[in-house]
């Protein structure tokens, strides 16, 4: 799937030379020419990256900078002709990633965007859920949807299923789940994930015949998908 890039850019030239230069490197671009359209271009098209000049009409980026920033954490590129360090220093605090100045090496710019698009996407929250057949295993709101229906799942319960369902088909020992759902605190009985089993398995047993949750005997559980349906 390509990404999307907003250049906002009231230099016909400019804005066709990114445009140029984007597109070989994959990305679908939509060029808006003033501030105004610049907003309204963003809630249409969903860009991935912004290319935002300050000098623009209707509205200056810094405006359409604020703007964005109330609503997305989308990354910001400011192009200007300034340099002065004031124009930086104000792009950056208004929620700007990175500020480059005409003219510009276009590769550089190209490793630029690269490069805050990368630290956008690692600073990106983790969505803690799950799916598989007929089972969605939801560790944000600890829910847990069993062929269409939820389930009411004590914390620990959650917490140990989504554990072993997050890396399928690997065996984890009783001290290993002991270890990374209850802690290296915990001094209870190794049975304590035995009983939590039993106690899923009432749940789950019988729902799909794509998965299951297998003991493995004389080592102890996994979470087994079955790509063939057997």
């Amino acid at each position: 799937m390509s990404k999307r890039a907003l250049v906002v850019e009231d230099d016909s030239n400019i804005a066709e030379l990114l445009r140029l230069y984007l597109g070989k490197e994959g990305f679908e671009v939509m060029i808006a020419s003033d501030g105004g359209k610049a907003e309204s271009s963003f809630d249409l098209f969903g860009p991935d990256v912004v290319l935002l000049d300050i000098m623009l009409p209707v509205k200056d980026g810094w405006e359409v900078c604020r703007s964005i920033r109330r609503k997305s954490s989308v990354p910001i590129i400011m192009l200007t002709a300034k340099g002065e360090t004031v124009d930086k220093i104000n792009g950056l605090e208004m929620g700007a990633d990175d500020y480059v100045t005409k003219p510009f090496e276009v590769k550089e710019l190209i490793a630029r965007i690269h490069a805050v698009m990368r630290r956008s996407e690692s600073n990106a929250p983790v969505e803690k859920k799950l799916v598989f057949d007929k089972l969605v295993i939801n560790l944000d709101s600890y829910e847990l949807i069993v062929d269409g229906k939820k389930v009411d799942t004590p914390p620990k319960e959650m917490e140990l299923l989504y554990h072993l369902a997050s890396s399928p088909n690997r065996v984890f020992t009783r001290n290993q789940l002991l270890d990374d759902v209850w802690g290296f605190e915990y001094f209870g009985d190794s049975r304590t994930v035995d009983v939590h089993i039993k106690r899923l398995r009432e749940k789950l047993e019988g729902v799909s015949e794509q998965w299951t949750l297998k003991t493995v005997w004389g080592v102890g559980y996994k979470f087994e998908l079955h790509t063939d349906g057997q």
